[in-house]
């Protein structure tokens, strides 16, 4: 038996076969027995890289750790969050939607949407980010991305949206199928380039006066994944955009049954008497506006007895032919338009007092029935209660009071609202037809997430309509990444993990959808049943990011040559969390 003492180093063997020079380093233990000197190997370390093998050798020799000025971190790239929404994004096939095989612009394409999920911002700032020495992230590093240059940028867009059918196509199949829900719905956001075709002055709803704007609708699954975008003139009214919808669902998607959902401004009768009533293979849910309401009302079919032991109820009206009509009454809602319709009445009492004040005064008094009327009408204009007064304007008089049985007569019909459907109550009970309608909610929150914090579709800068369409098309695949980031996340997130638990003990359909206890539990402590944080999409993201790919340095001491590879940072329990829920591992 060999002693088990002996020292331990690192030995080079070069050997000639053929007039070639063959080298091997060894890992090699020297000792004594019986006297004489012997070597044992114990590994072979030719496989590994030279710089690791000259670390090996000098501190085998007693040399000083090379992190003692031989080790020098040259860059630290965020990495974390890379990782993650790359994940997920190769993980649902995304990136095979774009282009089934690999492609500069495929590749471009990927990195601006996970771009648009960890960092929003402009195309000019885009394109610095990725570039070697002034990249704010390790993506493109994952991608392999090179040089870029801003031209390519612009280019991709062209390409992604000549590409916009194909790809909507291939997520339509993977979420619509016949007879499904599919929800719809409209939005708009400003405009601050140059002047764009598409982009016209109409209905803001950024609240941004004197600025264009465009529009655009976007169709989702029953589930609230987005499957297709659209945009529009910014002077488009909501139910125009319908047309283009629908022959996009039936001839494009190849649904030959669906269910529409859209809210009552978009779905009018007029639109559902043009375009849908007659279309084979089509129904619709939707909502009747507050005069249609009215009209129900006067005609007696909105009886109070109808809400004594429940909180809806079906009817059926000559108005609205082979439709179902589910009326609503939530209490809830009654009595915040009832605490609304107060103060607003209230607060134009008191302005119109004030009007009245300036009639009556002895000192430069408020004369002519033109100028009473202006005063009066910016006060009825601002605070929209107007036809609930009844107004006496002269010369020099001026004279208001409430209308007591107008009011009555609105108050009588606070908290109620009608879902109309041509769906038969077989396929589709009232609850459900109700539920439907509500889902709405779920475009409203991709809505939400694409103009403010997470993904920003404005300000739009875009000068050209194809390049507005394709920047608006890729802030909707970054909400596609999100919706599926979400569903994984959602235990550590303060989305509602258990929702399907708090529906099913759900006892009405038209009070404010419940939370769960896991939801309600999180919400008030702020940590997870593991006691972990719980975070907004937009936290995690940050702290995933401080997950960074670090490109380190190593000198060796002896040639004084350099060598360079990326280390990991090491993760936190929590990190290493979030990549288990992902379904992925965390690698350089």
């Amino acid at each position: 038996m060999p002693a088990r003492n002996g020292a331990v180093h690192v030995a080079t063997i070069k050997t000639a076969r053929k007039g070639k020079v063959y080298c091997s380093h060894l890992l090699r233990r020297t000792y004594r027995e019986a006297g004489q000197v012997k070597h044992q190997t114990l590994g072979n370390l030719s496989h590994l890289p030279p710089d690791l093998i000259d670390t090996i050798r000098g501190r085998l020799a007693g040399e000083p750790p090379q992190g003692d000025g031989g080790w020098e971190i040259v860059r630290s790239l965020p990495h974390g969050h890379v990782a993650a929404v790359l994940a997920v994004l190769r993980s649902i096939g995304l990136d095979n939607v774009l282009g089934s095989r690999p492609s500069r612009e495929r590749e471009l394409a990927c990195a601006l949407i996970v771009l648009r999920l960890i960092a929003p911002q402009s195309k000019l700032a885009t394109c610095r980010g990725l570039q070697h020495q002034t990249a704010n992230t390790s993506l493109a590093i994952e991608l392999n991305l090179g040089t870029v240059a801003e031209q390519e940028i612009y280019a991709m867009l062209d390409w992604l949206v000549a590409r916009q059918t194909r790809i909507e196509t291939k997520l339509a199949k993977q979420h619509l199928y016949d007879g499904t829900l599919v929800l719809y719905d409209v939005t708009s956001s400003y405009y601050t380039g140059h002047r764009a075709g598409l982009a016209k002055y109409g209905y803001s709803r950024d609240g941004k006066r004197g600025l264009p704007q465009i529009v655009y609708g976007l169709l989702s699954s029953a589930e609230g994944c987005p499957v297709a975008i659209e945009v529009f003139a910014g002077n488009t009214a909501d139910p125009r955009t319908l047309n283009v919808q629908i022959e996009k669902l039936r001839k494009r998607f190849g649904v030959q049954r669906v269910v529409l959902v859209g809210d009552r401004g978009l779905l009018t009768s007029r639109r559902i008497d043009e375009e849908l009533r007659d279309v084979e293979g089509l129904d619709w849910i939707s909502a009747l506006r507050a005069d249609n309401i009215q009209k129900l009302a006067a005609a007696g079919l909105l009886q109070p007895s109808l809400f004594d032991e429940r909180d809806l109820a079906e009817i059926t009206s000559p108005d609205f032919p082979g439709e179902r009509l589910v009326v609503c009454r939530n209490p809830l809602l009654a009595d915040k338009r009832a605490g609304t319709r107060r103060e607003l009445l209230e607060a134009t009492e008191k302005d119109l007092a004030q009007v009245a004040a300036a009639v009556a005064r002895a000192q430069r008094p408020l004369r002519g029935k033109a100028q009473i009327g202006l005063r009066v009408g910016k006060v009825l204009n601002n605070h929209k209660v107007g036809k609930h007064f009844d107004l006496v304007i002269e010369g020099e008089r001026f004279v208001y009071q409430r209308n007591e049985a107008r009011i009555a007569e609105e108050a009588a019909l606070d908290g109620l609202y009608v879902i109309r459907t041509s769906v038969k109550d077989e396929a589709l009970s009232a609850v459900d037809t109700v539920r439907a309608y509500k889902d709405l909610a779920k475009v409203e929150r991709a809505f939400r997430s694409m103009k403010t914090v997470d993904l920003r579709v404005r300000p739009i800068f875009h000068r050209l309509d194809g390049r507005i369409k394709a920047h608006v098309f890729l802030c909707m695949l970054a909400y596609y990444v999100e919706w599926h980031l979400r569903q994984r996340l959602a235990p550590i997130l303060f989305d509602d993990h258990q929702r399907a638990a708090a529906e099913a003990s759900r006892t009405s359909i038209v009070a404010p959808a419940p939370r769960s206890q896991a939801a309600q539990r999180k919400d008030s402590t702020k940590r997870t049943e593991a006691n972990e944080p719980v975070h907004s999409l937009r936290t995690l993201l940050a702290d995933l990011g401080t997950l960074c790919k670090n490109r380190v340095r190593v000198k060796c001491v002896k040639s004084h040559a350099s060598s360079e590879f990326y280390l990991l940072t090491q993760p936190t329990p929590h990190q290493r969390r979030v990549f288990e829920l992902l379904g992925a591992s965390i690698t350089l």
